[in-house]
């Protein structure tokens, strides 16, 4: 079963009991109201019924007391225009006999409704004589059956219910049994309900009828609310059917709003492109993957070449020259030593991004950055390498990761450098980190390269000799490790030409010092013109 059809019939179902309830409570409050209008009408009547049963000739004088009022031999009736004694039946239900008052007609019309019947009870709660009948030349209608014992009010003495007459035209009348404390008797009064049935019963049938036409009604309105809410869904079900077949730029509409189905395609929306993002990375993943084995099996298969080639020297006679032979062998060296470099800083790729191999520990970055510092002019003599520090620069690292990741910034840096430029090194703790900047003034890197530039085998000038620069791996090697210690890396345009590389890296409170920025002191070179030295002297120079 549909969504649709469910609600459908929930709906349906609750206006279908929202109108049985409502159609219950019209017809028991019309019924309350009209029984009572009745019971005034009938109080009123049982003053003249009282008038007529007790003046009818020679009833009560007929009634010895010793004898026992009620009992089957003395009640009789006395002269009426019937003229028949009636005996009463002791226990169970007793029809009330009629009497066709002619003598009565028109004397309490205005009072007595048509259709009345009186009685007299006697005090044990059975009928005294014969009924009379108030008919006013209509056609009597069958009398009720009444209980016995009647069911008399133990406060008042007083009784008002309904009864039904018997037979195929059985007649509901509204009955009233009311003691006379005088004579020790209790007058019943019947007066029918034709009117008030049939009242009822018009109004039955008006309900049904009005009760299915608006239930109807309801629904049609009900089944077209329910299409025009669920219509959205079945646009995002079209949607994500398109979505399914591979259009992942297709979004579902509505999205936004304060709707639960506008939100509903707001979530969907941010989740679909969230998957597009993902797809997209995994795209740019597998890419990268395939240009990284590319550029693996290129770099590895250059050395490989050279080795080969020295060795197919070495048979075609270099074996017999000394000097071939030692020639052959220095550059088969110079290849295996390339390929194990290319080899280690491939390893250590692998696992940084897979086992995190780091030993994180409470130190000062100052240091590690001037003895790589100083191993970098001991390197390049021919370029001038300007350090400014601060006394103290806490972090939480590896610093023999970091001092690697300084060293292939210092290369790169170095490496493409104009000559008679100075490299600057800059180290700026703050209260939450520290920043590490190596500036080159070089030919600087292009804005659309700026995003690669720390993939792996990634170069800027392709068509810069592999003598000027290694295999594209240092600046990959430098963003995985300051990864794993939390921090950023990142690079820029220098304000007056060349490239800034930036490293932040959190600061380690716990360190003796920490959060605080002390003042910074340029360090450079011993000796070489407008450079001073740092007053902490770095143990590796």
């Amino acid at each position: 079963m549909t969504l649709r059809i469910r609600l459908l019939l929930v709906l349906v179902g609750v206006m279908a009991i929202g109108l049985v309830v409502s159609d219950v409570a019209v017809y028991s409050q019309l019924r309350s109201y009209l029984l009572a209008q009745v019971d005034p009408q009938l109080r009123a009547a049982s003053r003249q019924v009282e008038r007529v049963v007790l003046t009818r000739d020679g009833l009560i004088r007929r009634v010895p007391a010793r004898t026992g009022v009620g009992s089957p031999e003395s009640a009789t009736s006395g002269s009426s225009t019937s003229g028949s004694p009636t005996s009463v039946p002791q226990g169970g239900l007793r029809p009330l006999h009629s009497v066709a008052g002619a003598d009565r007609k028109g004397t309490h019309g205005g009072l007595v409704p048509s259709g009345t019947v009186g009685e007299l009870v006697g005090a044990d709660g059975r009928l005294v004589g014969s009924p009379v009948f108030f008919s006013y030349g209509g056609k009597a209608p069958p009398p009720p059956l009444l209980p016995h014992p009647l069911p008399l009010d133990t406060g008042s003495g007083a009784a008002l219910f309904s009864a039904r007459s018997g037979g195929p035209d059985a007649v509901t009348y509204r009955v009233l049994v009311r003691p006379l404390h005088s004579q020790g008797f209790a007058v019943a009064v019947a007066v029918p309900l034709t009117e008030v049935s049939g009242t009822l019963g018009r109004l039955a049938l008006v309900m049904v009828l009005v009760s299915a036409a608006v239930l109807i009604g309801l629904g049609l309105l009900a089944l077209w609310m329910v299409r025009q809410g669920l219509r959205p869904l079945d646009d995002m079900a079209v949607a994500a059917g398109a979505i399914a077949g591979g259009d992942l730029g297709r979004r579902v509409t509505p999205a936004g709003g304060r709707t639960e189905i506008g939100r509903l395609g707001e979530a969907l929306n941010t989740m679909l492109t969230e998957i597009e993002d993902a797809f997209a990375a995994r795209a740019a993943s597998e890419g990268r993957l395939r240009r990284f084995l590319a550029d693996a099996s290129h770099e590895l298969r250059t050395p490989l070449t050279s080795i080969q080639g020295y060795a197919e020297i070495f048979d075609l006679g270099a074996r017999d020259n000394p000097e071939d032979l030692a020639i052959a062998m220095h550059r088969i060296r110079e290849e295996a030593e390339r390929m194990r470099v290319l080899v280690d800083d491939l390893l250590l790729l692998a696992r940084l991004d897979r086992e995190r191999p780091l030993v994180l520990a409470p130190m000062d970055l100052v240091p590690v950055i001037a003895t790589a510092v100083a191993a970098a002019r001991v390197a390049s003599p021919d370029r001038d390498v300007l350090f400014d520090a601060p006394v103290e620069a806490a972090v939480r690292g590896d610093a023999q990761r970091l001092r690697q990741v300084v060293d292939n910034l210092l290369a790169n840096a170095v490496q493409y450098s104009t000559g008679g430029v100075p490299v600057e090194v800059r180290l700026a703790p703050s209260e939450d980190a520290v920043l590490l900047e190596v500036t080159d003034h070089g030919v600087g890197i292009r804005p659309e390269h700026t995003e690669r530039i720390f993939d792996a085998f990634f170069r800027a000038d392709s068509s810069r000799a592999r003598a000027a620069g290694g295999a594209g791996l240092g600046l990959a090697i430098v963003a995985a490790i300051v990864r794993d210690h939390g921090g950023e890396v990142g690079v820029r345009s220098a304000p007056d030409g060349g490239t800034v590389f930036w490293v932040r890296l959190p600061v380690d409170r716990h360190f003796p010092g920490a959060g605080e920025a002390p003042a910074v002191t340029p360090t450079a070179p011993e000796g070489r013109e407008g450079a001073t030295r740092n007053d902490r002297k770095p143990t590796a120079i």
